[in-house]
């Protein structure tokens, strides 16, 4: 599956992998994720089983089944079990991208292509952000926390989950949080030299939380 990471990494997602059952299942249960590649032959186990005990905890959202066989009884029970979408190998890395920005769009953005928080506009396919129609230019790491931040506005974000969620796997070798600190000081200073309406608030300690002005 390295080619479907190349690829998705390619169109600037963060990826975790997983090899087999029992490393799949303690990360789908650790962490957050935007989107799910669950391939329902797994060494050690079903990918299926994983579908069922996420659906039990209510964590089935955003999970698309790949499957090296395009049996009928599998995807039916899959989508029954609350999966958003299934893709049979072989399949072209194109068709996966589509499949996952439409997933991510449809569960997350509610079928926009934008997040919009009062005179704020944050354009998840272009990736751009406009402050009463103005571009304002951020780079690739704050243009992926501000659209957590916007994804989660007024609830606290911990330093691990914004980390997990930007860095992904490189969190590992992340010392201490002092890129995080230099990530969200710069995206602060962005916003406030405009008229965006929003803030990103410090919670000594814990985290941030992102609020309207």
């Amino acid at each position: 599956m390295s080619g479907v990471k190349t690829s998705l990494e390619w169109e600037q997602y963060v990826v975790e992998t997983a090899s087999d059952y029992h490393s799949a299942h303690e990360k789908v249960f650790m962490y957050a994720y935007d989107c799910i590649l669950l391939d329902i032959m797994l060494p050690g186990g079903s990918g299926l089983q994983i579908l069922r005990e996420l659906n039990t905890a209510g964590k089935t959202e955003n999970v698309i089944i790949i499957s090296a066989k395009d049996a009928i009884d599998d995807k039916v029970e899959a989508l029954n079990l609350g999966a958003d979408d299934y893709l049979a190998k072989p399949f072209h890395l194109s068709e996966l991208n589509a499949r996952v920005k439409a997933v991510l769009r449809r569960n997350k953005l509610d079928g926009k292509n934008t997040l919009d928080i009062t005179n704020l506009s944050l354009d998840v396919v272009n990736r751009m952000v406009l402050v009463q129609s103005e571009e304002l230019a951020l780079n690739r790491k704050e243009f992926d926390i501000l659209k957590y931040f916007m994804m989660n506005k007024s609830r606290l974000i911990t330093r691990n989950a914004l980390a997990e969620y930007v860095w992904g796997d490189h969190i590992d070798q992340a010392d201490n949080f002092d890129f995080i600190y230099y990530q969200i000081k710069n995206l602060r200073k962005k916003l406030q030299s405009t008229p965006a309406q929003i803030e990103i608030q410090a919670i000594y300690g814990i985290g941030y939380k992102l609020v309207e002005l």
